[in-house]
């Protein structure tokens, strides 16, 4: 019986696991490509959504079918009456295309005529707009038409602060957690970002949706197969440094 020499012998398990996790960030990699592929054909998608023509805004009966990657930036049109009372302000470290100043972007509920409620960014104010006593031109009272796109709702990190409920402040767009602190149902699982049709007084100020979507996925798989190039590198120098 030929026996392995001792130095081949200590390198199968290094060898089996440099090709166990070699493999794993390959197959990584290569998922992030078809993520890109993906993500490319999303982009015009989207685009062709939020430039065409408003829809009707879905009746109550859809909202439990409808899935985010389905309506997230449908151009929409809703009718209703806005809950002026039940406002609540979600902070911003900029009014993207408002300014670059910090302030808040004003969350009213519309009481669709249809039924039911959703809850409607109509735009953004900077900290000396916040109360709403020194904007009351821009409130919008009686029956009203909207236009705007529909947004899932935003997702928080272990970085999200909390929300300050009593003041009405909120750090992330979740319209569940507002229509639910207000009482209101049923209300829409998604939101409404009003468009830039301008407001008496100019506050709030709609329009400031920004569809930068992330495309980072190219630059991931590079990582990835990087990844895999050192670690069958840093194997083959340890596998001549033993033989």
């Amino acid at each position: 019986m030929r026996i392995m020499p001792r130095h081949r012998a200590s390198l199968v398990w290094p060898c089996v696991f440099t090709c166990a996790a070699a493999a794993i960030l390959v197959s990584l990699g290569v998922w992030q490509l078809h993520r890109l592929a993906w993500k490319e054909g999303l982009i015009p998608e989207i685009e062709t959504r939020a430039n065409g023509a408003p829809q009707p805004f879905p009746p109550v009966a859809e909202w439990p079918k409808l899935r985010p990657e389905d309506c997230e930036y449908r151009h929409v049109a809703a009718e209703g009456t806005f809950e002026n009372g039940k406002e609540a302000l979600v902070f911003r470290a900029s009014g993207g295309a408002a300014g670059k100043q910090p302030g808040y972007l004003v969350l009213t509920p519309l009481r669709l005529t249809s039924g039911g409620y959703v809850i409607v960014n109509r735009g953004f104010v900077p900290f000396d707009r916040k109360e709403q006593s020194t904007r009351l031109a821009g409130l919008i009272q009686g029956e009203t038409k909207i236009t705007g796109l529909m947004r899932q709702p935003e997702a928080r990190n272990f970085f999200t602060p909390a929300d300050d409920l009593a003041a009405g402040t909120y750090f992330t767009r979740e319209p569940d957690l507002i229509a639910k602190h207000f009482g209101l149902a049923p209300a829409a699982p998604f939101g409404i970002d009003a468009d830039d049709t301008p407001v008496s007084g100019g506050w709030p100020k709609g329009g400031a949706t920004e569809r930068n979507l992330p495309n980072n996925h190219f630059s991931y798989a590079l990582t990835w197969f990087g990844l895999a190039l050192a670690l069958v590198g840093v194997f083959a120098v340890f596998a001549w440094q033993r033989g």
